[in-house]
């Protein structure tokens, strides 16, 4: 091995070195800054008798760079970084620094060999695609959405973050921040009654448990000999391993802490909405669900159930083999504590099976699965009947022994083509392999299991696998279904392309390099226009758009631009909105006048990665046709709303037209939502603070009876000089032509309003109809609806839908009854319902029918209410009792 050192002008350092290795390749690319006086060398790389020296030179400190390492065969790479603040955030490379090398893509069936930055292009494969990274000096390459724009509030978090992976976002538009003291939740919501620009969040906790959780691995007795006999063992090495393990010997001090956090997919709570598994530091595994408002229960502990199998099975492996070993075996304890120590947890997609009624009549039945992963490596599976109510409903579906030592992290692979479906789960290792276990189910249609695990990456290089995330996709180019695969890996992005053909399964996988100087600390991804988003220490965002190639991927990256005041801030973590309007940052400050700061403050910013038009735009070609599932989108448009007080007219031109091709109740609750935020805007803000109370009387200042005098008429003076400068009919004429605006707009409001119930009105008789054989009273004022809608004379799908239903009444009517003075209640108005006695009751917004009790639910954005189901009901009832708000597509809570 040669090492050429060239200097440059006295700043530039360019480390040429030719290595004569068949399993190695190394390209490192040098960043430097003032440090020390003297050359020495500090770290040391051994591999096959290569030496690699990291040289320090008289006032520059080089900073290393790598940028890619594939191919290594049995190569451990250990960086040590010696100084805690290498570089700067805020600062930018000066011009004269060498070029940085961006990413280096290329199949796994090429071994392909890094060489030095002269002779790279020579030496790499024609199938290798080199990308140069953007100049960090006016050269950057934004695109329309390449800017974070800064959204309010900041919120400030009231403890420190914990976790590798501090926040989680889900799929109903809530954020969870893992802290030390509690789990923070945010709900994004799209408020329709708030004319404020700032991001509206409902902000909630779950606590931590204040009593620390001991995980049992036998009786009491035999755990106190063991604790006796190990912390006072004679062999320096199983006392120290002992006494330092904080699961096995919680006597030292226990974290407290949330140490993760998962959403389940949107539908599996009572509510519809999603669930919440939160992971503490003393490795208690909950479930959690907000069936109220603002309010959280715990449904089950994970950690005690799966404790009590354990107990049960006598601590044996899946092969039900009792061990032979007890406590006082070290090996023994450990295994013990290991099979039941959670490190993470993901959710699967929803799965419908068929199941066998007591009747032999077979129900379809949603289900979805809960992996856990082990500390030894296994995989345990919990399955939930939906809707999850309690405890008793989780049941134990499998395990599954992955053999992967020193696990790190998890995540769901999941292909659908067609008819077929298949799913496993991706293990990453802190050594470096990851791969992909089967997960067998049975009795879910169209699902075909993998017959062996599957090697995504299989070399032992010591680099920790996190962040994983798997996104479905469809090849351009093949026209089939594929699966991307992304993780970090210290400094660099490894992906993965797995696609299914005739031939088999087939597996492209690589690193992208060059992209952060410093370890990934957090990566999210995008799934709308599928971008990965990866941060760093370093303080920079950077944005990679994978595109197709006829056997590979390449990545195009970004800079993201930051707001001045974030510039310089420590980032803990990001994560992206369902839609990817938005991102989530967790930050603290970072070194302050060279010197970290004594106390911290941790807070959450909102910055937008979507311009409100490109929002617009998504949201008239919406596929989920919900606007509930779009409300980070949503908001995007309701700033722009509020913003210009108007509406764009380039979309509501769009919206008419395609209302007119296609009369979609998802373009009239997009159009209703656009006229509410619009009436909004043109309300004047409230000039008092409703919390603020209101002062009669003000302060009398006691003066000279001449100075009094003199200070009125100069008042007096300025007044009429005021009255005449300013006038006065100029403001009556902007107010008048306000308020017929706002008139103008409520009416707008109330037409397609109307227009939306009288269609869920036609829905509603219609499953009526199919329902029932003769004429019976149900809970639904059938009645009451047919007189509402045959009003309108000119809707001809009304008046033959009221047909039949008369036909099937045979002129039988009942009336629906005030319970307080038993009085007929007409049904005169969609909204509520008013006796002649003057009792006033709301009506259900899905089945018409006078709420008449003390409990019922309401919609999230308080547009209307729903009754609660009734034992009595039948199920085509409860069915139409679990539809969302016919407004505005929100849950009812």
């Amino acid at each position: 091995m040669t090492i050429l050192l060239f200097m440059r002008q006295s700043s530039l350092l360019v480390m040429k070195s030719k290595i004569q290795s068949d399993k190695i390749g190394l390209v490192c690319i040098l960043r430097y800054r003032n440090w020390m006086d003297n050359l020495e060398i500090f770290g040391r790389y051994f591999n096959t008798g290569l030496h690699i020296l990291f040289l320090l030179f008289k006032e520059h400190l080089i900073f290393l760079q790598p940028v890619l390492l594939t191919g290594l065969t049995g190569a451990n790479f250990i960086v040590d970084i010696i100084h805690s603040a290498l570089l700067n955030p805020a600062e930018e490379v000066p011009p004269s620094s060498p070029p940085a090398l961006a990413d280096i893509t290329s199949p796994a069936t090429e071994n392909m060999a890094a060489a030095s930055l002269s002779d790279s292009a020579s030496s790499l494969p024609r199938n290798v695609v080199i990308k140069t990274e953007p100049e960090t000096e006016g050269g950057l390459l934004f695109g329309s959405e390449g800017v974070l724009v800064k959204r309010d509030p900041v919120v400030s978090l009231v403890a420190p973050v914990s976790g590798l992976q501090p926040l989680a976002w889900s799929q109903d538009h809530r954020l969870a921040v893992c802290t030390t003291s509690s789990l923070s939740l945010m709900e994004l919501v799209c408020d329709v009654h708030n004319n404020k620009q700032d991001l509206a969040l409902h902000r909630t906790s779950i606590p931590v448990p204040t009593e620390a959780y001991k995980l049992r691995v036998g009786p009491a007795a035999e755990q106190a000999q063991m604790t006796e006999k190990f912390s006072t063992h004679p062999d320096p090495t199983i006392r120290q391993v002992f006494l330092a393990d904080k699961v096995m010997n919680p006597s030292v001090g226990v974290h407290k802490g949330i140490k993760y956090a998962s959403w389940s997919p949107l539908g599996c709570d009572s509510g519809g909405r999603c669930l919440l598994a939160c992971l503490t530091l003393d490795h208690r595994l909950t479930i959690h669900n907000s069936h109220k408002r603002l309010e959280w229960n715990m449904l089950v502990d994970l950690t005690k159930k799966y404790s009590e199998r354990l107990k049960e099975r006598r601590y044996a492996k899946k092969d039900n083999k009792p061990p032979q070993a007890n406590l006082l075996d070290f090996e023994e304890l450990q295994r013990r504590f290991r099979m039941q120590t959670p490190l993470r947890m993901e959710w699967s997609s929803i799965y419908t099976i068929k199941q066998v009624q007591p009747d032999n009549t077979c129900v379809d039945v949603e289900m979805v699965l809960l992996a856990v992963l082990m500390e030894n490596g296994d995989l345990v599976l919990w399955k939930f009947v939906l809707p999850f109510l309690n405890g008793p409903d989780v049941v134990f579906y499998d395990i599954i022994e992955s053999g992967v030592t020193r696990p790190s992290d998890l995540a769901w692979w999941e292909y659908e083509n067609a008819d077929r479906r298949m799913s496993g789960l991706i293990v990453g290792s802190e050594v470096g392999p990851v791969k992909i276990m089967p997960v067998s189910l049975s009795g879910v249609k169209g699902y075909f299991t993998l017959r062996h695990p599957v090697i995504l990456w299989k070399e032992c290089d010591e680099i920790a696998v996190e962040n994983i995330k798997c996104v479905p996709m469809i090849h351009p180019i093949h026209k089939s279904t594929c699966s991307l695969i992304v993780a970090s890996r210290g400094c660099y992005v490894f992906w993965c392309l797995l696609m299914i053909s005739p031939a088999g399964l087939n597996v492209h996988n690589s690193h992208v390099a060059g992209v952060h100087s410093l370890p990934v600390v957090s990566l999210a991804v995008s799934q709308h226009g599928v971008a990965v988003y990866t941060c760093s220490l370093d303080g920079w965002i950077k944005k990679l758009t994978p595109t197709f190639t006829e056997n590979t991927l390449i990545f195009k990256q970004e800079d993201m631009l930051w707001p001045e005041n974030l510039t310089g801030r420590r980032i803990h973590g990001i994560a992206v909105s369902r839609n990817g309007a938005y991102i989530a940052i967790v930050s603290t400050q970072g070194i302050v006048d060279s010197h970290h700061p004594v106390h911290r403050t941790y807070q959450v910013h909102f910055m937008a990665l979507k311009t409100p038009e490109t929002a617009a735009a998504l949201l008239l070609k919406s596929p989920t046709q919900n606007l509930y599932k779009m409300a980070d989108l949503l908001d995007l448009v309701r700033w722009q709303i509020l913003k210009n007080k108007s509406i764009p007219a380039s979309l509501q031109e769009e919206l008419d037209q395609r209302i007119q091709e296609v009369d979609s109740p998802y373009l009239w609750r997009f159009k209703l939502f656009l006229v509410r935020i619009l009436y909004q805007s043109l309300q004047s803000p409230p000039s008092d603070h409703r919390w603020k109370p209101t002062r009669k009387e003000s302060k009398v200042l006691v003066r000279d009876a001449d100075e009094e005098d003199g200070e009125d008429e100069d008042d007096a003076e300025q007044g009429e000089e005021g009255d005449e400068g300013e006038s006065g009919e100029v403001k009556l004429e902007k107010e008048e032509n306000r308020e017929e605006q706002i008139a103008e707009v409520q009416a707008w409001i109330n037409a397609v309003e109307t227009h939306l119930m009288r269609e869920n009105m036609k829905k509603v008789l219609g499953v009526v109809y199919l329902n029932t054989w003769i004429a019976q009273n149900t809970s639904i004022p059938t009645c009451g609806l047919v007189e509402y809608l045959s009003k309108d004379t000119n809707d001809r799908a009304s008046e033959v839908l009221i047909g039949h239903i008369k036909n099937k009444m045979n002129k039988q009517t009942f009336s629906e009854r005030c319970t307080l003075c038993q009085d007929v209640l007409p049904f005169t108005d969609h909204k509520q319902a008013i006796c002649k006695n003057g009792h006033m009751w709301l009506r259900c917004v899905l089945s018409y029918q006078a709420c008449q009790t003390l409990t019922f639910r309401r919609c999230l954005l308080l547009d209307s209410i729903a009754r609660l189901p009734k034992p009595e009901d039948p199920e085509w009832i409860k069915k139409i009792l679990q539809a969302p708000c016919t407004l505005c597509d929100s849950p009812m809570i």
